[in-house]
């Protein structure tokens, strides 16, 4: 996915997009971010992760909503609850791929299987200090 989208298709919707940067999140992470043309209150995330890497362990700590959404790839996202329940998605396989909705104070962390890519947006946009990096379990 070298090419920069102008689309974002999700939920049946296109909207329109605009590049701003490639960030390298760790090694074996890396993610394209985008603004929504004609939407200030979200934006885009499209995330590259090598099979076998894993995003870093986050905790929520800012934002009304964070969307996790499955490209393409196999991989699964662990999330736990701010309530201390813990759920497991699996991406790729025969299961739902619907996106998964993770909230202020929710732990979460995607594991690669294969060469994955998913998708993040966030309400209001990103910004430092949305996260807070936690040491692997």
């Amino acid at each position: 996915m070298n090419d920069k989208l102008t689309i974002f298709n999700s939920d049946g919707q296109s909207r329109p997009v605009s590049f701003v940067e490639t960030m390298t999140v760790k090694e074996g992470v890396e993610c394209d971010v985008y603004e929504f043309l004609n939407d200030a209150t979200q934006d885009l995330a499209i995330v590259r992760v090598r099979s076998g890497c894993k995003t870093p362990l986050q905790r929520i700590l800012l934002g009304t909503k964070t969307i996790e959404g499955y490209v393409s790839g196999e991989a699964k996202l662990v999330v736990t609850r701010g309530d201390g329940t813990t759920q497991m998605f699996k991406f790729g396989t025969e299961e739902v791929n619907d996106p998964v909705i993770v909230n202020v104070g929710d732990i979460m962390q995607w594991e690669s299987i294969s060469d994955l890519i998913f998708f993040e947006i966030c309400e209001p946009p990103y910004e430092d200090g949305r996260y807070e990096n936690l040491a692997d379990i």
